[in-house]
């Protein structure tokens, strides 16, 4: 059984080494379906409760990649720039921070963390950089 909770947010990238405008620091208005699963429905039904998916996960967003700015740990000249100059905490990745990796590191780092207390686990993200733009990776454990 499944349920996917669908949370939004803002955040600033750039893309290393991209020939075309991603080079260039640039925000998105991003969209997340985040899908959990389990063999069996909790004692009230649920794979999980929608708004347990919503605190834990909406509360790692709103802390590190909300209204933030998402660099590749390479890029750390411009992070500490941006900084030094609003105050804003920089959220670096080990690699550049397309829609690709971001999702990865939901599905693969945060998910697990923040749900290791509920009998569930993330088997999919997708993840819209744009209206039109998407990317999936899945949990295949």
């Amino acid at each position: 059984m499944q349920c996917t909770q669908i949370i939004g947010f803002d955040s600033a990238h750039r893309i290393i080494g991209h020939k075309g405008k991603c080079r260039m620091l640039h925000g998105h208005r991003y969209t997340l379906e985040a899908t959990f699963e389990s063999e069996q429905l909790n004692d009230l039904g649920m794979v999980i409760d929608f708004s347990i998916i919503k605190q834990k996960l909406n509360n790692w967003l709103n802390s590190n990649w909300d209204h933030n700015t998402i660099l590749n740990i390479k890029d750390q000249k411009l992070g500490n720039l941006i900084s030094n100059i609003t105050g804003q905490k920089i959220f670096y990745l080990n690699e550049n921070p397309t829609a690709e990796n971001m999702a990865n590191f939901l599905l693969l780092e945060v998910c697990p963390k923040i749900f290791n207390d509920e009998p569930v686990r993330c088997s999919k993200i997708k993840l819209y950089e744009t209206p039109n733009c998407y990317v999936t990776t899945l949990n295949k454990v």
